[in-house]
């Protein structure tokens, strides 16, 4: 992996200090901010490849902090390190534009997976054309922009690549599993339901405004993008 510039916002100095140390031994810069408010003036005024952000922090507390960032640097990839992790925990971090949660403790494998997950480039185009379609849903692949019924709709980074995902898979019934893997680059269970929070928030924003609806449930098997109910 190339050598990436991280920030670490974290008021915990241990934790700080092992997520620090252990992003060096994978050859990674890394910064650190042990407030939001530091957070803030080192995110605004750095690029960095991807910024890990506590929830819990002193001055500006996270969520408020990404919401900041994300206004600031729309394209700066965000993951949540964070203890609270239930379901509305989850959505609340998404919703402030979040692009993935991990909650603590952690293993640093998969800390490091999540990292390589969001830095990675987004899936290659094929062909001559670079939008994608379905119904009245557009994905530019150029601007990283989706537009519905001629309204852009605003994405996070990691719903964009879920979005993508389903529209090159359109018609198809996917899994959980093969979500995990393709999006997320995760290969083994987490224990976690990141891939339903996801597309439930990908839902809202896609299907809430349209009386036509093309994210699909298939119990017991994935989900479908498609115009058919």
């Amino acid at each position: 992996m190339d050598k990436l510039k991280i920030l670490v916002v974290e008021d915990e100095p241990k934790v700080a200090a092992f997520i620090k140390s252990g992003l060096e031994e994978q050859n990674c810069d890394v910064d650190l901010a042990y407030d939001g408010q530091i957070g803030e003036r080192l995110a605004l005024a750095n690029t960095y490849n991807i910024i890990l952000l506590d929830i819990i922090v002193p001055l500006v507390n996270g969520l408020e902090l990404c919401k900041r960032i994300k206004q600031a640097k729309p394209n700066t990839p965000v993951l949540m390190l964070t203890a609270l992790g239930t379901t509305d925990d989850k959505v609340s971090g998404f919703e402030s534009g979040a692009d993935d949660y991990l909650v603590k403790p952690f293993e640093f494998k998969e800390l490091m997976v999540r990292i390589k997950a969001l830095t990675r480039r987004s899936f290659s185009t094929n062909g001559p054309s670079n939008k994608l379609k379905i119904a009245d849903l557009e994905l530019d692949l150029d601007k990283k922009v989706a537009i519905r019924g001629g309204k852009t709709i605003e994405l996070t980074a990691k719903e964009y690549s879920l979005l993508e995902y389903f529209i090159r898979n359109k018609g198809r019934v996917v899994s959980r599993l093969d979500i995990s893997e393709k999006v997320w680059d995760i290969n083994f269970d987490t224990g976690t339901n990141v891939v339903d929070v996801y597309v439930n928030i990908l839902r809202k924003k896609i299907d809430r405004d349209f009386p036509n609806k093309l994210i699909h449930t298939r119990v017991g098997m994935g989900y479908i993008l498609t115009e058919e109910e």
